[in-house]
């Protein structure tokens, strides 16, 4: 059997050093006058940026990163061979704590978990319940292998992720989640219903469960003022916001040329989306290049990650076993199997009505926050962390649920 082993993060000096060359001779595009962020990011900003990489020590930010407990392990993927997998485990000191599997989506990575592994590794109460976390970086993404051919997709993605917790001894196991991380979770939960024992979304995709409404059609006058404002948010992202998505799921590789040979590209691509994510989060500096970086020297390279989107889009449903197909549709399915925690905030890209959440499965955990957006791990540890300690506290009806099949 493979035995995961410790894992250092160590990028060589030769693509630090060819990174500041090519940051030297960046060209920049000119930009309308008053425009803003109304045509993606401000030519001041990404200048800006492009400076403070050029300048930007990644040493310290590595051994920050390396600060945490890294490994690497093999995992055999049917059809595809055997993908060295990059991930972050932590234990709890408890005895009784609950194995957490975290996934990560686009731009995002396994540095989303940072802030809430200190938080989820120690109990703060007698009811409280503590976590061991494990949060690798996704094929194609970070310190992972890339794929090397065409089809890996949600069903193949979700068996990786499941796999590595078997390895590392967590038969029974439940899930956090936002972007790909939901549609990889609830393809865990499709596929390995009896391992994943619960899931909490904090990114919740559904339609309405009496008109078949969707965010784009909806009528306000059924709604109350929160669930309009959501609603809207939705309906936003999906008119004004959703351009990479489908650059990403179609021509993937056209980009990847771009985002490959220009630095400064890929930092336009991925803090457009760090600004028009997030709830007014304070980014430093150092986090956003931290961030970025991690994808400049990614192991599979610039062109990997983006191939989700395509592969995804172009999953069949047609196949000999309805049950074992993962697609955006099979996947808003209800599964009455795997109990379910939602979280909504109002800066997300998607925020739709309970009624419509709750057409995903059995809601056994519901908060709609104040504040806090997509990368909500990274902005809101805090209240990310109470949400799970909520929805598994030893004394509630989650727990109570799962408790017996944890032992």
């Amino acid at each position: 059997m493979t035995l995961p082993k410790p894992f250092t993060i160590n990028v060589p000096q030769e693509k630090i050093d060819r990174l500041k060359q090519k940051l030297a001779f960046a060209d920049f595009p000119d930009e309308l006058e008053g425009s803003e962020w109304s045509l993606g990011c401000p030519l001041s900003e990404i200048k800006s940026l492009t400076k403070a990489w050029q300048e930007f020590d990644w040493r310290p930010a590595e051994k920050k990163l390396n600060e945490f407990p890294h490994f690497h392990t093999d995992i055999e993927v049917d059809k595809f061979g055997t993908l060295d997998i990059h991930f972050v485990h932590q234990r709890a000191e408890s005895r009784d704590a609950i194995p957490l599997l975290f996934v990560h989506g686009w731009p995002g990575s396994f540095i989303e978990v940072l802030k809430l592994v200190p938080l989820l590794t120690k109990d703060s109460s007698s009811n409280e319940i503590s976590f061991h976390v494990v949060a690798p970086s996704l094929p194609n993404f970070g310190f992972s292998s890339g794929v090397s051919q065409r089809g890996f997709a949600l069903a193949q993605y979700a068996e990786t992720c499941h796999k590595l917790m078997l390895q590392l001894g967590y038969n029974k196991y439940v899930t956090q989640a936002g972007d790909w991380g939901w549609w990889i979770t609830r393809s865990i939960g499709r596929l390995y219903p009896e391992n994943c024992l619960a899931s909490h979304f904090n990114m919740v995709l559904a339609n309405s469960p009496e008109s078949g409404e969707t965010v784009m059609n909806f009528d306000p006058k059924l709604y109350t003022d929160e669930e309009k404002a959501g609603l809207e948010r939705s309906q936003w992202f999906q008119k004004e916001g959703m351009g990479y998505n489908l650059e990403q799921s179609t021509r993937p590789q056209t980009l990847a040329y771009a985002l490959k040979d220009s630095p400064v590209a890929l930092l336009a691509w991925i803090y457009d989306k760090l600004h028009d994510w997030t709830d007014n989060y304070p980014w430093d500096i150092e986090e956003i290049l931290t961030w970025i970086s991690i994808y400049q020297f990614s192991r599979a390279g610039l062109g990997a990650p983006q191939r989700i989107y395509y592969e995804v889009r172009h999953t069949s449903a047609d196949g000999p076993d309805p049950s074992k197909i993962c697609t955006y549709d099979t996947l808003k399915e209800y599964n009455s199997k795997v109990p379910i925690g939602l979280t909504q905030s109002p800066r997300d890209l998607f925020i739709v009505p309970s009624t419509w959440a709750k057409t995903l499965g059995p809601v056994y955990f519901e908060k709609k926050n104040k504040q806090g957006g997509h990368f909500y791990a990274h902005e809101q540890p805090d209240l990310l962390a109470r949400d799970l300690k909520t929805m598994f506290r030893t004394d509630g009806d989650t727990y109570k649920l799962i408790s017996e099949k944890l032992k």
